[in-house]
């Protein structure tokens, strides 16, 4: 029995042994470790990771290929089968891990980055991720400010996790091949917030809005919700674009926003003198 590889699904199925090797070690699996693959596929990695664990739990959409990963895995340990979409899949009902769960993957490059976020969500219940992702969002995960691979994904991404951009994949390790290269990435989150906290969602509100308008310098580009004081109030220079700026100042920025914002509810909520 086969399976065609299917392109609303993103499938490409690894099959490079020299490739799968290299990944699982980089995972490093150890005894008691609690692995949660999504979209396992045929068990390329699935299988040389119950061989290591005896146990695996997985997340699959593709309910056809699920037969043959059963019996690729067939007396290797104890495979628990989710039949899920993992951009919906509640990870923290997986509890039970006392050092937290080990996220692995080769992501479909079509929805990586709406399933990071709907990661990042969540990832308090993780010890570490490892994806194969295409090597231009890794690019993008992994970039330093200044340059133009410097972005949402990457401020959003350093307030969560650090991120390790470990080796590129060619396209012929997989099947089919797909038009892009692709890289190995591991994610690890922070035990301690790595800057001052700011709320999530002002955080998330200031991010969003400066790179919205990215060539712009952020007297412009945050103009909607503060203006050049409150930006050097936040530490910042009006004069600087998006890109040039540290998670950590996006965090101070955060933080000025979100006071703004309570203000605004005081105000809006005090009583007004009679006239």
């Amino acid at each position: 029995m086969s399976h065609r590889p299917r392109k609303r699904f993103g499938q490409h199925f690894l099959h490079d042994p020299q490739v799968i090797d290299r990944i699982v070690d980089a995972i490093g699996p150890q005894s008691g470790d609690r692995i949660v693959e999504i979209g396992p596929g045929r068990g390329a990695l699935t299988v040389p990771l119950m061989r290591r664990l005896g146990a695996i739990e997985v997340i699959e959409l593709d309910r056809d290929v699920i037969p043959l990963l059963e019996r690729a895995c067939a007396g290797l340990g104890e495979l628990n089968v989710h039949s899920a979409d993992a951009l919906r899949f509640d990870f923290a009902a997986l509890t039970g891990a006392p050092q937290g769960l080990r996220l692995v993957g080769n992501l479909p490059y079509n929805i990586s980055t709406p399933l990071l976020f709907h990661l990042l969500a969540q990832d308090t219940v993780f010890r570490d991720m490892h994806f194969m992702l295409q090597k231009e969002v890794v690019t993008r995960m992994a970039a330093s400010p200044g340059g133009r691979d410097y972005g949402r994904l990457t401020v959003m991404l350093a307030a969560h996790c650090r991120v390790e951009q470990l080796f590129d994949i060619g396209p012929g390790a997989f099947t089919p091949p797909p038009r892009v290269r692709s890289s190995f990435v591991r994610l690890i989150p922070w035990p301690q917030p790595p800057f001052p906290e700011a709320d999530p969602a002002h955080y998330a509100r200031v991010v969003t809005q400066a790179f919205s308008m990215r060539r712009k310098t952020l007297r412009n580009s945050l103009k909607p919700i503060m203006d050049a004081t409150a930006i050097a109030g936040a530490g910042c220079d009006p004069g600087a674009r998006a890109e040039t700026l540290s998670p950590a100042d996006f965090a101070r920025l955060a933080v000025v926003f979100g006071a703004q914002a309570e203000q605004s509810i005081d105000r809006a909520a005090a009583p007004r003198e009679p006239r």
